[in-house]
């Protein structure tokens, strides 16, 4: 079987790309490392329909299914869209909220600060709730991802009506966007790398010239390459509802984190202590990397889920 993007979903990343081009520069995402919600671009994410991709027409949305959403998703990630935009999206079909780019949701976090807390407008609790919040209510934690601005969440919460499939349905969603915000990452880092390479000079040679270089680029790659057709088929699962699609996902998010990471570490390394500097654009996606790759459950966690729905038994 064949698992490739729709033309409306290629449609709608390219018309994505052009807009996220002039909406979200490295200056954009270093201005939310200093607690700016980017409302702007949040306005311009509504005005080509983002928050509301996975919304159905009829309550406003574009109502498209999961291979445009991780088409969309993919190609913000390569541009490092800062904020809780896979939160966003998979939240919107479960609250009655605008779509317009003025709701940034974000998932409440069971194990201490909640991300993106200080700069989103709602949180919602998969067991059922939704939290309105003000910056006044937000106290945020430092983290190596600036752009992520844990907080605490108080206030009270207006109770939601979910079934047990909206929210597994949301936790798929979640997770096959995190691996393919991962990916889009991954392949902007790549490309701050080659560039680099092929313009730093070291014993009279460009350094991607050597083997050193070159090959560790290439395994890394080959890691990326193995994991966006994972997304392809976990995303074609959910749009089948395909029985399966919980296996599909955990493949895809322990590949992509795994590939996403490695990247990150092959890509900095290939810069030296270039890429070390937090004035060097290569770091505000290295970061984002590494706190994504665990977000949604980790490599780890998928390859147990994986394991478990395999009917593998870890001492066999």
């Amino acid at each position: 079987m064949y698992f490739g993007l729709t033309d409306d979903a290629l449609a709608l990343r390219e018309g994505l790309r052009e807009v996220l081009e002039t909406a979200c520069t490295p200056a954009v995402i270093r201005a939310a490392w200093d607690g700016d919600p980017c409302e702007q671009l949040w306005k311009d994410l509504g005005s080509f329909g983002v928050p509301g991709l996975l919304l159905a027409e009829e309550r406003g949305g574009l109502g498209l299914d999961e291979l445009a959403f991780v088409a969309a998703v993919e190609e913000c990630g390569y541009h490092g869209v800062p904020g809780p935009l896979v939160e966003t999206l998979v939240s919107m079909p479960l609250a009655s909220l605008p779509v317009d780019g003025s709701a940034r949701v974000t998932v409440l976090s069971d194990h201490g600060p909640t991300p993106y807390a200080a700069v989103s407008t709602h949180v919602l609790d998969p067991a059922g709730s939704l939290y309105e919040l003000t910056p006044e209510t937000a106290e945020v934690v430092g983290t190596v991802d600036r752009s992520r601005q844990l907080a605490g969440v108080e206030g009270d919460p207006l109770p939601l009506d979910l079934s047990d499939e909206d929210v597994a349905r949301f936790e798929r969603r979640g997770a096959l966007g995190t691996a393919a915000f991962l990916l889009g990452l991954a392949r902007r880092q790549l490309d701050i790398t080659v560039a680099y390479v092929k313009t730093r000079q070291q014993f009279g040679a460009a350094i991607g010239s050597f083997q050193a270089i070159k090959h560790p680029l290439a395994d890394a790659v080959v890691g990326t390459e193995f994991a966006w057709p994972a997304v392809l088929r976990a995303a074609q699962a959910l749009v089948d509802g395909d029985r399966d699609s919980d296996l599909y996902v955990s493949m895809a998010k322990a590949l992509a984190s795994d590939a996403a990471y490695r990247m990150s570490r092959v890509c900095l390394q290939a810069h030296g202590a270039m890429g070390y500097t937090v004035e060097y654009d290569l770091h505000l996606f290295a970061k984002r990397t590494w706190a994504l790759s665990k977000d949604w459950g980790t490599a780890s966690d998928h390859r147990e889920l994986v394991a478990e729905l395999l009917g593998i038994r870890r001492d066999a």
